[in-house]
């Protein structure tokens, strides 16, 4: 019955202005064109585009290249997302949404490519090559050791990484896809994943990069950083939704789970710096002093990942109900308004310097000179002219916002707050039905701007079963390791050096092709049309 009235009233959403009358067969039509244009999609992704059932980002159109986040060989398969987990969980969207068993089936290739590339340890790297090592070692010994701006990808460290959600999106898919039918096949991959979090912590509840540790890679003279504990990209918050989630769906009896929870809160407040500079860094060494990563992410604050932390510790009141979490949330506010920008130099709302000197508290702005890796080489100090543009040198963060939502918390009933909590003892819980449809917006550097309706993705899906797709973003073909002096140019400020760089970039000559980004955009509003 829910169904059923759902789709009448978005039929009359759309017809009461014409027709003033509501036609059950018109919407019945409706849903079976949009069924229809998803499935016909979906066969073309899967049919053609994939990889022994994983994906990279975009294509074009003779799929004559491929790219992840840097130009990929035919064999691989990109696991950062949006990739072949996201993927997999459009399918069981989509599987939720029309019951139709292709999209299962779709999900579980997906499972199997994720499985066959999965590293020993238990995580992903942020590619899997069913080329074999010999392939991969290729790859990295051309185009990846060329990516000027893309570090983590100059060298094979030969582990899995956290790195950008690559791992945690394919356990989270995993377990989903676990739970979905309870099919014992993927209680194995699920295993090793869940064991490869709970190793992987350090006893203080932080994460390293990645995992098994290594340290041979020293950059311009930086320390190997993928050891360090790591907020950068949400590392902790992302293993910590993983584990809530199978504390929820798995039942409450692992008390590792719990215990990796708890401590992983923690290490949030054991970090955070003392006052007047209570902010975070990106990264900490073992000894929990701020320290940089890649050359361009100097040692210093960092008013993103402060901003970040800050929600998380909301979030943490909210599971708990520990006022601990809300304690120094002020002092850490306080910080942030206390590096503001002046008004004349705020740009589009970005009012925050990225980074902030320990001591000082003077904002530090990034800026590279050279051409390629072989003779670039960033640097950071005082000026704000001219910086990187690859890395924003400023943010936009709402603290006001966040001031309001901590006082709110602060005169809340924790009882009440945390009556929810997946943290909570208790028989296991359900997973959401739908994991991208209600979500933010994916991007794969290509995928397609504008407002998006179920009409217009109907009548523009072409023959072949796609949606062309302008790919703005590309590359320059491997074309030899760098020359040690720079050619005529200034690079200091595009996000790609000169001929030999493989990093990827915008260009203003775009060839029309495939995008994964696209395609998932696109299926989130279908889904979101015909589900109950």
């Amino acid at each position: 019955m829910t169904s059923l009235l759902s789709r009448a009233s978005r039929w009359l959403l759309l017809t009461i202005a014409t027709l003033g009358l509501a036609s059950p067969v018109l919407a019945a039509t409706d849903d079976k064109r949009i069924e229809d244009t998803m499935k016909r999609a979906t066969r073309f992704m899967v049919e053609k585009a994939s990889t022994n059932g994983g994906y990279v980002w975009s294509y074009t159109s003779d799929f004559s290249r491929r790219w992840g986040e840097m130009e990929a060989f035919p064999t691989m398969i990109w696991i950062q997302p949006p990739g072949t987990a996201t993927m997999g969980h459009v399918f069981l969207d989509a599987y939720h949404a029309t019951g139709d068993d292709y999209y299962y089936q779709a999900a579980a290739k997906v499972g199997a490519a994720l499985v066959a590339v999965q590293h020993a340890s238990g995580g992903w790297h942020y590619f899997g090559d069913f080329g074999g090592k010999a392939s991969t070692d290729r790859w990295y010994a051309t185009i990846g050791k060329n990516a000027w701006r893309l570090e983590e990808f100059q060298h094979d460290w030969g582990n899995a990484t956290f790195d950008d959600a690559g791992t945690s999106e394919s356990m989270q898919f995993l377990l989903r896809l676990y739970v979905e039918k309870h099919d014992p096949v993927w209680l194995p991959a699920l295993q090793k994943a869940l064991n490869f979090v709970l190793e992987s912590q350090y006893s203080i509840g932080g994460w390293p990069q990645r995992y098994p540790l290594k340290s041979d890679f020293s950059h311009h003279g930086k320390p190997d950083y993928t050891s360090f504990i790591t907020f950068n990209d949400d590392v902790a918050g992302e293993n910590i939704a993983f584990l809530l989630m199978c504390y929820q769906v798995l039942g409450s009896g692992d008390a590792r789970i719990r215990d990796a929870i708890v401590r992983a809160m923690n290490v949030y407040l054991v970090t955070q710096q003392a006052a007047p500079q209570a902010g975070w860094g990106l990264q900490y060494t073992l000894d929990l002093k701020p320290v940089g990563a890649r050359t361009y992410e100097p040692d210093a604050l960092v008013t993103h990942t402060t901003a970040a932390n800050i929600r998380q510790l909301l979030r943490f009141y909210r599971l708990t109900g520990d006022k601990k979490f809300l304690a120094r949330v002020p002092e850490a506010l306080d910080w942030l308004k206390s590096v503001k920008l002046p008004a004349d130099q705020v740009k589009g709302g970005r009012a925050y310097p990225t980074f902030v000197e320990i001591g000082s508290n003077r904002p530090l702005y990034v800026h590279r000179r050279g051409s390629n890796v072989v003779n670039g080489e960033y640097y950071a100090d005082y000026d704000p002219a001219n910086p990187i543009t690859h890395y924003s040198s400023v943010r936009a963060i709402d603290v006001p916002a966040l001031r309001r939502e901590h006082a709110e918390l602060l005169a809340s009933n924790p009882e009440e707050i945390t009556k929810d909590s997946p943290l909570r003892a208790g028989p296991a819980r359900p997973l959401p039905r739908y994991f991208l449809a209600d979500g933010p917006e994916t991007s794969d550097l290509n995928t397609a701007a504008g407002k998006r309706s179920a009409d217009a993705l109907v009548k523009s899906l072409n023959a072949q079963g796609y949606w062309p797709t302008e790919l703005r973003a590309t590359s320059n073909r491997y074309a030899g390791d760098g020359p040690r002096t720079p050619p005529p140019g200034d690079f200091s400020q595009t996000k790609v050096g000169d001929a030999t760089d493989t990093s990827p970039y915008e260009t203003d000559k775009p060839v029309t092709g495939i995008s994964t980004g696209t395609y998932i955009e696109n299926m989130k509003v279908l889904i979101s049309a015909i589900r109950g």
